[in-house]
């Protein structure tokens, strides 16, 4: 346990370098200078384990244990090593690395899965970059089709497929992955949250995720000059989309039963201190733990924006992403939770309340997630911080989880 416990920390040590802002942070962009880093140490930490790795079209890792039955689905272990800007080490990594420690005992223990195990390092979780978020998912699972991808802009007008080419990435490799080819999938994720280490307990069961939803709303006014044009003459983008913005929490608040509603992003064009915006482009995120409250807050959205819409004021929303609360595989449940057990490790059913790649599979294949402990409840902030103890121990978990789902053997039986 004390190497598996150091080999982690090396792990998040060496990912942590990877940073677009040393000294604040990590800030690992999608197909980045960055990225092209972390996923170089990834695939020679897959190859190092015995796996054979291979990417697709979107830039997703996979490091891949054959298994003893022929075409047979795999059990894949992982999660994304994107970051948000200025972001923490952990959000993320911790679940690839689990993954890879997993196959790491794998070859140690000399355990030969009958189903293969593939460890997986999603892109673009976070949509940081390209907006939307869970690309890496969505695109394997086909829910963002290879034409939609193509479009892709990020904020400087670079594509999607240009800033894959340019870390040599190759685009036009195999996007969509066959269903048929995926038994299960397993999550390792940072809680994000206070719950675990108020309870003081090591590992929480996600039982489910939270739905939710991202629009990009676009308000076009009319540019002028800041003295000279009188406040009664303007078509101003920046105070109508203040205003709008300003009446969300309360949208939120009246749904009520856990529902939220953000504001992370705003753009103002063209952002001069002297002329009054044409354009502000700015995101909503919406999240329920029962999709009828974000289908009753997206009315409502629908409805305010139709209020500003007065003259000289053109007003668009884009809903970018929409994936409806997920509930995970009872019987995954059941082996993560009996795997806790026979470990003597304290676990808790928990829901989480945020978004994860292991939502978008729950779709198409049989899914169960871990959380584990963060420091002060922090996230997506330098200051996240997780146990490598509490990271050590959701491994072993999946380890176990891991035998039975692939109906593994050593080799000595």
């Amino acid at each position: 346990m004390e190497n598996l416990q150091s080999r982690i920390e090396e792990h998040i040590e060496k990912l942590s370098q990877f940073t677009a802002t040393p000294g604040n942070g990590t800030t690992r962009l999608t197909y980045s200078k960055e990225d092209r880093q972390a996923r170089d140490y990834l695939i020679g930490k897959m190859k190092e384990y015995g796996l054979v790795v291979r990417e697709d079209g979107f830039g997703n890792l996979f490091g891949k244990l054959d298994g003893t039955l022929k075409d047979a689905p795999s059990v894949l272990i992982g999660s994304h090593f994107d970051s948000v800007p200025n972001g923490g080490p952990y959000d993320g990594p911790a679940g690839v690395v689990a993954g890879l420690e997993v196959a790491a005992l794998f070859a140690k223990n000399q355990i030969k899965p009958k189903y293969p195990l593939e460890i997986i390092a999603l892109i673009e979780e976070e949509g940081a970059r390209f907006g939307g978020g869970l690309m890496g998912s969505r695109g394997i699972t086909g829910l963002l089709s290879e034409e939609n991808f193509k479009k892709l802009k990020d904020n400087e007008g670079v594509s999607t497929e240009e800033a894959m080419v340019k870390i040599g990435l190759d685009p036009t490799l195999p996007k969509k992955r066959d269903p048929k080819t995926i038994k299960a999938f397993l999550e390792l994720h940072i809680e994000q949250g206070p719950i675990l280490e108020e309870k003081n307990i090591p590992i929480g069961v996600v039982e489910a995720i939270v739905g939710l939803t991202q629009f990009e709303i676009t308000v076009e006014g009319q540019a002028g000059h800041a003295g000279t044009t009188p406040m009664d003459r303007r078509a101003d983008a920046l105070v109508t989309a203040a205003q709008m913005i300003a009446q969300f929490p309360s949208l939120a608040i009246e749904e009520g039963a856990g529902t939220v509603m953000t504001t992370g992003q705003l753009h103002v064009f063209p952002n001069g201190a002297n002329v009054i915006p044409k354009k502000t482009v700015f995101t909503v995120d919406i999240r329920s733990g029962k999709e009828e409250h974000i289908q009753n807050v997206i009315r409502k959205l629908n409805e305010l924006i139709e209020s500003y819409r007065l003259d000289g004021m053109k007003i668009t929303a884009e809903q970018q992403l929409y994936m409806q609360p997920k509930v995970m595989n009872r019987e995954i449940v059941a082996l993560l939770k009996q795997a806790s057990s026979d470990l003597e490790t304290p676990y808790c059913s928990i829901n989480s309340g945020a978004g994860h790649d292991a939502m978008v599979f729950s779709d198409v294949t049989d899914v169960g997630m871990l959380f584990i402990p963060s420091k002060d409840g922090l996230s997506h902030c330098p200051e996240e911080w997780s146990d490598s103890m509490h990271i050590a121990n959701a491994v072993q978990i999946f380890f176990e989880t891991a035998k039975k789902l692939t109906e593994a053997s050593s080799n000595d039986q």
